[in-house]
């Protein structure tokens, strides 16, 4: 198992080698290198790139704040490093300042707890996944002031408590066995009544606002990162529906897969800065089709594209998109083409295949990494199309023409043998295309 490699900063000597040892005791860690200053620990964190750095808030030169700033700066330098943050202070104000520009991948412990339990070592593995961590004492001090001043209701007070520990809505609409989106409205009254107390004055109640604020805006951060990371529709169908992660689906659906034909001699040919540039350009050409036309793109794979439509949400009228979409694929390269013949640049020509059918569709993964996989024949023959689309043009299978309705015009190209099948497909190539 590969360790998780650690950074541990702190000017007392005996502080940095005692914490040192605490994290040689677990066998998950490897601490790769130690600092005593603002200097050292973001100089060792950019040559050793650690997945975590520990760090006491205060240090030379002048022992104000420099491990939050020290951990904001290798955050900016190497944006997947974790940060846990020892202090000897326990007003949740330096936790609030620490977390404000969002909690995820940050810890904030007291040094005097460091030894409980293995906490400090749980909080590395937090951060490492992405997490955060506050200590439970400091949670307890941002819940408390709520209770003594009779603010809040005990169901209140527990979902106050999920939140300053930085928990996401999903999971804690699982822990009280409610829907997200009651969770939702629950936290944002919570947020309004806090709001009522700050503006009274009240200081318990404002620095419950601003912890609250600033896991608010982590739910938001995590919510905008998801919708960069799974394809178009998948984001909003996991927020909505708590149960769709690992639940397979079956659904009538349409698949489409593009290449550049050639791609490998233009490769060969052209700058590969120029050709990153090329490549860029027509992955957004093409996702502008697919989700113009209705679809969701899969996923890229160096010059093919992938998409399927009628996925995650089923719909109507599936087929028909496809090759809408295929159309405006071809039509958008050719753009594309007459923009870089100035230049010297080669055109790509696209090769697209079509299939409909049955699938299973899936979203599977680990913690680490999810991805949306539809699975079955109908997958397999849009390849096998996109293989028959040459030199260039659009190929569908029967299924997608009989599905597709009138407007477009197919010429067939008869009883086709593809590679997995057993008898011949009928194929027919797109007129126009």
């Amino acid at each position: 198992m590969d360790r998780i490699t650690v950074v541990l900063a702190d000017d007392n000597l005996i502080v940095r080698e005692g914490v040192r040892a605490l994290l040689l005791r677990d066998a998950a860690l490897d601490v790769a290198g130690l600092a005593a200053d603002y200097d050292e620990l973001v100089e060792q964190a950019v040559r050793l790139r650690p997945q975590v750095i520990v760090t006491d808030i205060r240090m030379p030169p002048t022992f104000q704040d420099e491990g939050i700033e020290a951990a904001r700066e290798v955050r900016k330098r190497l944006p997947g490093t974790g940060v846990v943050v020892l202090s000897q202070y326990d007003d949740p104000e330096y936790a609030i300042r620490l977390l404000e520009g969002g909690a995820a991948g940050y810890a904030y412990l007291l040094k005097d707890r460091v030894g409980d339990a293995g906490l400090l070592g749980r909080a590395i593995k937090e951060v490492a996944a992405g997490g955060s961590l506050i200590d439970p004492s400091l949670v307890r001090e941002l819940i408390e002031p709520a209770r003594d001043e009779g603010e809040l209701s005990p169901p209140e007070e527990e979902l106050l408590r999920q939140v300053a520990e930085g928990r996401p809505v999903k999971a804690i609409a699982v822990s009280l066995g409610r829907p997200p989106e009651s969770v939702n409205a629950a936290v944002e009254q919570l947020f309004l009544d806090l709001a009522k107390g700050a503006s009274a004055g009240r200081q318990g109640a404002l620095r419950r606002l601003r912890m609250l604020h600033t896991a608010i805006l982590r739910r938001e951060e995590q919510g905008e990162t998801l919708s960069r990371l799974l394809p178009n529709g998948l984001a909003d169908k996991l927020r909505r529906d708590r149960g769709a992660f690992g639940r397979t689906e079956r659904l009538d659906v349409t698949v489409l897969m593009s290449d550049v034909r050639g791609y490998s001699g233009i490769a060969e040919a052209t700058d590969p800065a120029v050709l990153a540039a090329q490549l860029n350009a027509h992955r957004r050409a093409m996702n502008a089709a697919v989700v113009g036309a209705g679809g969701t793109v899969m996923q890229y794979v160096g010059d093919a594209v992938m998409a399927v439509f009628g996925a995650p949400d089923p719909s109507d009228g599936h087929a028909g998109q496809a090759v809408r979409a295929a159309c405006d694929m071809h039509a958008r390269q050719r753009e594309l083409d007459a923009e870089w013949s100035p230049r010297g640049l080669a055109p790509f020509d696209l090769g697209i295949g079509l299939s409909t059918g049955d699938v299973a569709a899936a979203l599977l993964g680990s913690d680490e990494r999810v991805e949306y996989t539809l699975v079955g024949d109908t997958v397999n023959l849009a390849q096998r199309m996109q293989d028959l689309a040459r030199p260039a043009g659009t190929v569908a299978a029967e299924s997608t023409v009989r599905a597709g309705g009138d407007g477009w015009s197919w010429r067939p190209l008869g009883p086709r043998t593809v590679k997995g099948r057993a008898n011949p497909v009928n194929a027919y190539h797109l007129e126009g295309n």
